[in-house]
């Protein structure tokens, strides 16, 4: 089994969301990241990133939220032209895991129309709740044909432990991990929004933008664990790590 880990994007945000201490007009550069596994059973998208149109015309498609995830990026940087690298198209993938549901993270879904699109229910049942597009689920992101396959608890995604998703709510409710088993690397988690930062991982310190900071800092607390016992945490937006790993046709096994 490989990781093949593509660009989403890129965002500008205000830092005091990840790091109180900073001053209210300090900004930070996040790239948004997506994660290609091959399993022999299936190719499988771990998030898809901003939707291309982002980058081009970003309050068409975010509206208010251009204005506080700024995209700063091209085209050419979404999983779109991404996933040419590892020699793959759109019709190559059979799934698509949704750590969750905000458009910096399943902007790309409709272009997989063949894939299954795996989500945790708590999330979907938060992207169709009454009001939910003013906190950030843009239905034109998440609500796709073919709708979504659900799980409620831990799912290994093929029943061999090599793709185990872990349920770690706090940055939204149904915010999911994904736990891969490498021969050569060993454990990775890929963590998204649920340990966005390296400083954040560090203070187990929840981001201002979590829907329930409590859980948040519990699924800190759990990642943390996982990491000290020696798993390879993939943060989701945090950049000194980003510009550090194998990107594109690299692949991690």
């Amino acid at each position: 089994m490989r990781l093949h880990l593509l660009s989403g994007g890129r965002l500008r945000m205000r830092r005091f969301v990840y790091e109180p201490s900073a001053s209210r007009e300090e900004t930070i550069e996040l790239p948004v990241s997506c994660g290609l596994i091959r399993h022999p059973q299936g190719n499988v998208l771990f998030d898809t990133g901003c939707n291309p149109e982002a980058a081009t015309n970003p309050e068409a498609r975010w509206g208010g939220m251009a204005r506080a995830m700024v995209p700063i990026f091209t085209p050419q940087d979404t999983v779109d032209a991404q996933l040419p690298l590892p020699g793959l198209t759109a019709d190559d993938i059979d799934g698509v895991v949704c750590s969750h549901l905000h458009p910096d993270h399943c902007g790309c879904n409709d272009r997989f129309r063949r894939a299954t699109i795996v989500c945790h229910a708590a999330e979907v049942a938060a992207a169709r709740a009454e009001g939910a597009e003013k906190i950030g689920y843009l239905p034109k992101e998440w609500d796709q044909p073919q709708g979504f396959s659900t799980f409620d608890g831990q799912k290994d995604l093929f029943g061999d432990g090599r793709i185990v998703l872990l349920p770690m709510p706090g940055h939204t409710p149904g915010m999911t991990c994904a736990l891969l088993g490498l021969d050569g690397t060993g454990q990775v988690l890929l963590a998204s929004d649920a340990a966005p930062l390296a400083s954040n991982l560090e203070k187990c310190l929840a981001p201002k933008n979590s829907w329930n900071v409590a859980l948040a800092t519990q699924a800190l607390q759990e990642i943390r664990r996982l990491r000290d016992s020696g798993t390879t945490v993939i943060l989701g937006h945090d950049d000194a790590q980003w510009q550090s790993l194998r990107k594109g046709e690299e692949f991690f096994a």
